[in-house]
């Protein structure tokens, strides 16, 4: 998933990176001296205070793959508790989608000073393609491990649901997802997460991600016909599971890329939205 969309040339910095930025306290105006001109110098640290650091590797993959596989958990358990309590596919639903959306934002505020909180390969690929010349965001290496614990993660995070309920460790999903709306539903889904991940961060509010982000995907839950995926990796996890989750492994390449396609159409989004403004004085 690397969108050929050429956003990368904006003049402004490109803030996608989730962790740095959800460390980070809220911006405020830099204050003036007397002659309001010259900025007030900057507070320094404390006497033996411990520098900010940024959290090597390992520890990012390990964020992201522990991160996935309690999100893809938080999904197939609550969709097996729903359907072990009621009978109401209505219901079922809504205590998959408000499961998610707590648990999504636990995990955002949790790990996204590590990682970044991505949880989702579109969401690194992305930022990957829209850092990779000022290097602001995620490193190609960093991708390229980020992905793969992302993937494992899923596929850990469908097991362990699926043991704690007592299900078999391993059943592949015979819950069919091909229907044309139904992917439809995805492009959708994956291009609105998109747009506000990468809104937010050009308008510099990531500080609201785990609200803005978790309550996304819970509304996104009910307004697509696919009940938003709209994410690679637990997509595959979700295959490993025939439960109430659950997608047939025949339906993966689809969805997959009608998620990647729905990432390209974000970042053109992104791009159209909040393209650059212009000094008063031109």
């Amino acid at each position: 998933m690397s969108p050929a969309l050429s956003i990368a040339a904006f003049p402004w910095p490109s803030r996608t990176h989730l962790g740095a930025l959800l460390t980070a306290t809220e911006a405020t105006e830099h204050d003036r001296a007397g002659d309001g001109t010259a900025p007030a110098a900057e507070p320094q640290p404390a006497p033996g205070a411990t520098p900010p650091r940024t959290p090597p590797l390992p520890a990012k993959a390990a964020a992201e793959l522990v991160g996935t596989a309690a999100l893809v958990a938080v999904v197939v358990g609550s969709g097996i508790q729903a359907t072990e309590l009621t009978k109401d596919v209505g219901l079922q639903l809504l205590a998959n989608s408000m499961a998610t959306v707590f648990g999504l934002g636990v995990l955002i505020t949790l790990l996204g000073p590590v990682s970044g909180a991505h949880f989702n390969p579109v969401v690194t690929l992305a930022e990957w393609w829209t850092a990779r010349h000022d290097g602001s965001g995620v490193t190609l290496r960093e991708a390229a491990v980020y992905v793969p614990a992302q993937v494992v993660g899923a596929i850990a995070g469908a097991v362990l649901a699926d043991a704690m309920f007592g299900e078999p460790l391993v059943k592949w999903s015979t819950h069919d997802r091909s229907a044309g709306h139904l992917l439809l539903g995805e492009v959708v889904a994956t291009a609105g997460l998109i747009l506000l991940i990468f809104g937010l961060a050009r308008t510099d509010r990531l500080r609201f991600a785990p609200v803005a982000v978790a309550s996304y995907i819970g509304a996104a839950y009910w307004f697509t016909s696919s009940t938003s995926f709209a994410n690679p990796a637990v997509t595959i996890g979700r295959a490993f599971t025939d439960t109430f989750a659950g997608i047939a492994p025949g339906s993966l390449a689809g969805f997959i890329g009608m998620q990647l396609l729905g990432a390209v159409l974000g970042l053109a989004l992104v791009a159209l939205i909040f393209m650059p403004g212009r000094d008063a004085t031109e």
